[in-house]
Order: C-alpha cells, then sequence, then structure tokens
C-alpha cells in the first residue's frame, strides 16, 4: 500500500491577509452579546467610552438616513472611496465612517439599533457624572 504525504501549501507563511480590525466590543454590540447572552456588554480596556460613544453616534446616525448611506456605498467603486462618501454624506470622522462601511448590511435591523441606542444611553449617563 503506497504512502501519501500531506500536501502543504505554497503560500508563504508571512503573508497577511487584508481584514478589518473590528475591536471586540463592537462584535459583541452588534451581535447582541457574546452567545446570545443578555448582559450589558463590558468596555475594552484600550477603548475609551468617548471613542465608543463616537462610533455608536455614527451608526445610530446612519440607523436613521440608512437608504442614502446604502445608495452611497452602493455606488462607491471601492471601500476607500464609501468611507469618504459616507464621512461626508454624514458629516463624520474617519473612523466613525469606517465603522459605519464595515457594518454588515444584515446588521441593519432595529434590534441592533435598540441595543446601540441603548449602550450609548449608557454610555452618555457614564461620562456625564
Amino acid at each position: 500500500m503506497p504512502m501519501t504525504l500531506p500536501v502543504t501549501s505554497t503560500r508563504p507563511t508571512t503573508r497577511r491577509e487584508h481584514r478589518p480590525v473590528v475591536p471586540a466590543l463592537w462584535r459583541q454590540v452588534v451581535r447582541g452579546g457574546a452567545r446570545g447572552e443578555d448582559h450589558a456588554v463590558q468596555p475594552e480596556p484600550d477603548r475609551s467610552a468617548y471613542t465608543q460613544l463616537e462610533i455608536y453616534d455614527a451608526v445610530l446616525a446612519a440607523f436613521e438616513r440608512r437608504d442614502e448611506v446604502l445608495d452611497v456605498i452602493a455606488a462607491a467603486p471601492d471601500r476607500h472611496a464609501a468611507v469618504r462618501r459616507v464621512r461626508a454624506l454624514l458629516a463624520v470622522s474617519q473612523g466613525q465612517a469606517a465603522a459605519v462601511v464595515d457594518l454588515p448590511l444584515h446588521r441593519f435591523t432595529t434590534g441592533t439599533r435598540d441595543r446601540m441606542r441603548s449602550r450609548a444611553t449608557e454610555l452618555r449617563r457614564a461620562l456625564s457624572r
């Protein structure tokens, strides 16, 4: 019986794939908590509450103008152009526009919007103390 060896990849191991970096907190909020748990999401230690609140505000603004936002993204030739156009449309920062563009379409639901609105309210309350 002949012995076969596993085929190894010819792809270099040092090459990195380009993937947008999404903070764990953002993934948890958008997904509705880790593994469907219904508890408050704890902020990441390296992200300020102000930065989180800025992202929530931009995404909530995008929810309010979702038709325009989706039209702008769909008409853009690439991600970079989409971020620039969303930034101009919503008058937000580069990071805020990138967060809006990176939001998957199936996350444009009322449940996600309500979770973000609730979290933004919590952050505002905590920051005003």
